[in-house]
């Protein structure tokens, strides 16, 4: 239902941009037409993103760096600025998440997400921003949510944390920078499979219940969060600013899927979230 050329002449930044739904928005946009940077922690992901989209003859670019740190975050946008002239849209997607019991959460464990999900959404913006505020000619920021920013879930507390604080930030820049044309808006993703946050976050035998629990019985498709994400950086969505967009088929509505885990023996939760713990070195499924 997409024009071919309806990012033509946009140039993108996304963080998480190697894998997962972040992997899914750079194809898609770069279908689109638009010129796409990706961003995170491991090259060989980024480069194999930037290797398909020069395929399909569009141009594109793999910046290596840790969202959490804001001195390097600041470098990597001078690179892709220097690299395309502009930027004219940012997708914070880089994201990290694991399931466990609050109570045995350190801070460090907990610092972890926060870290990545609400600061280094933080540092992407900030660094972002200033330039679309020097440039002068507006641009779009879109962050990846979820929907227990607003109803909170069992498990996931650091990230319901950090998401909710995304969310605010969301709302609180559409306004502040309304006045630079720069409009802030969020997606909010159900269940969506994907080979990194999946894995940490499915338990075992809970898929089809998943489905059961979901009105449309079943799970998202990648390519139809990528088509939202589309529309809402588009001019088509220009009077579109401080929305956050629910695409989950309705399960939020059934209540948090995470708080049914509840129904688990302590024990028996602590075993199967355990075995889905990501390593230390690796706490951010995105890219």
């Amino acid at each position: 239902m997409f024009e071919t050329t309806l990012l033509a002449g946009k140039n993108i930044l996304i963080t998480g941009g190697g894998t997962g739904l972040g992997r899914v928005m750079a194809l898609r946009f770069a279908e689109l037409g638009a010129r796409v940077a990706v961003l995170g922690r491991r090259p060989e992901p980024l480069a194999e993103v930037v290797q398909q989209i020069e395929a399909q003859g569009r141009e594109a670019m793999a910046v290596c760096a840790d969202v959490r740190d804001a001195a390097r975050v600041s470098s990597a946008v001078d690179e892709i600025v220097a690299r395309f002239g502009t930027l004219d849209v940012l997708v914070n997607n880089a994201a990290g998440n694991f399931l466990a019991l609050t109570e045995t959460l350190s801070p460090n464990a907990f610092n972890a997400v926060v870290g990545i999900v609400l600061n280094g959404t933080f540092h992407c913006t900030s660094a972002v921003g200033k330039h679309m505020i020097a440039q002068g000619k507006g641009g779009c920021i879109l962050n990846i949510v979820a929907t227990y920013a607003w109803t909170g879930a069992a498990y996931v507390v650091p990230s319901v944390c950090a998401k909710a604080g995304v969310l605010a930030m969301t709302r609180s820049l559409a306004v502040e920078w309304g006045r630079y044309r720069i409009r802030l808006n969020a997606i909010a993703p159900g269940p969506f499979p994907t080979e990194g946050a999946w894995s940490r976050l499915m338990l075992p035998g809970m898929e089809e219940e998943g489905k059961r629990r979901n009105p449309t019985g079943r799970f998202g498709e990648p390519p139809e969060l990528a088509n939202l994400a589309a529309y809402l950086i588009s001019d088509a969505a220009s009077y579109i600013n401080g929305e956050c967009v629910t695409i989950d088929g309705g399960e939020w509505l059934m209540g948090q899927s995470f708080n049914t885990l509840t129904m688990l023996p302590r024990d028996q939760f602590q075993a199967l979230a355990e075995a889905l713990r990501p390593r230390k070195s690796d706490a951010s499924p995105a890219g």
